[in-house]
């Protein structure tokens, strides 16, 4: 359930699509290059950051005047049926895709057992970065899955006390996290961590910046009014990812993360939408967190063939093209033939259910 009495930002939507997108050209161009120097995307994974702050800007727009009044297991319920669904379908496909990759050569061995645990871990979101072959992802099965680990995090701490912060308080914590995600960046050189094991708790100073800062655009009304529309937005958004890879990533990142980000933000909150681009905007919003949630199956298809046959460059070059083409396109039907319906069943009974 929606609160239709506030304005809607489409221009944020749109640019949330444009995001996801970045993120699934990474996966694949990253299989290729894995010499981020190399890579026209090198910088694809800050679209996660991009997320969590635009996540913490939209929870705090949709809750901070409600959750207080309808409580914090109204917040909950509302989360789950929004984030859940479609964590358990791309675990499924993960699955799925792990047991019948036919390039696949792994080099562990694991048992039913194993298997059904690890299943278990990405649908109930529980870390479980144990798989050798899969990089020691936080979820081994779908590892795009991390971010929304660390989304539940910010989600009950933003319940449990966030939205009763004053700003003056949401201040000093934004600061403070500012620093954190610096010292990931000096320490790592990057900040393109928190995915596995090794480098958990790096994915905690990531969301903790962007979901504060993305509370405090809200909060503090920065919405910047501007003509630059959703292309010119979105053609801003893109430099952030096709920024050169470099030895200053540890200045350059946090820099995009702290103050770019938020920006853009401010800006697509202030900007205006219309017609045609207006549903694109819509749609490309709508499908953002299927295609980042369905498409990591797929990639390991196409990451083990590309190992074991090495393809041309003219053939590799189809492949990403299909491959993303493919992700957009499964991802729609996702949307339309799983999410949605069942997250308007599962609606229509929590609704029914407080009746």
């Amino acid at each position: 359930m929606t609160d239709t009495s506030k304005p809607h930002f489409e221009i944020l939507d749109g640019l949330r699509g444009i995001a996801a997108l970045a993120v699934v050209i990474f996966h694949f161009m990253e299989w290729v290059f894995p010499d981020f120097s190399q890579n026209v995307m090198a910088h694809g994974f800050l679209a996660v950051d991009f997320f969590f702050c635009l996540s913490g800007f939209v929870i705090a727009y949709a809750y901070d005047d409600r959750i207080a009044v309808k409580g914090k297991f109204f917040f909950f319920k509302s989360r789950l049926l929004r984030l859940q669904p479609l964590v358990v379908f791309g675990s499924l496909l993960g699955l799925i895709a792990y047991l019948f990759d036919p390039f696949a050569v792994y080099t562990e061995t694991l048992s039913a057992a194993e298997m059904a645990g690890l299943f278990i871990c990405s649908v109930w979101l529980i870390p479980a970065p144990f798989m050798v072959d899969r990089g020691l992802n936080l979820f081994g099965f779908n590892a795009p899955s991390w971010s929304l680990f660390w989304e539940y995090v910010a989600n009950v701490l933003y319940a449990l006390f966030l939205y009763r912060l004053g700003r003056t308080y949401l201040w000093g914590l934004t600061v403070l996290s500012a620093g954190a995600l610096f010292g990931v960046a000096l320490r790592s050189g990057h900040l393109l961590g928190g995915w596995s094991g090794p480098t958990f708790w790096d994915g905690f100073a990531r969301i903790s910046y962007s979901f504060l800062a993305g509370m405090l655009l809200c909060r503090s009304n920065y919405l910047i009014k501007n003509k630059l529309g959703f292309i010119g937005l979105a053609l801003l958004l893109s430099l952030a990812f096709v920024m050169p890879y470099s030895r200053w990533n540890w200045l350059t990142e946090p820099l995009v993360v702290l103050f770019y980000f938020p920006l853009l933000i401010a800006l697509g909150a202030g900007a205006q939408v219309a017609g045609k681009l207006k549903k694109a905007c819509a749609f490309s919003g709508k499908i953002s967190y299927p295609l980042y949630m369905t498409h990591y199956s797929v990639l390991w298809l196409f990451g083990n063939y590309y190992t074991m046959y090495q393809p041309s460059s003219w053939t590799l070059t189809l492949l990403i093209i299909s491959g993303v083409m493919g992700s957009v396109g499964f991802a729609f039907l996702a949307m339309k033939y799983y999410d949605t319906p069942l997250r308007k069943y599962l609606t229509y009974r929590k609704d029914k259910a407080m009746w």
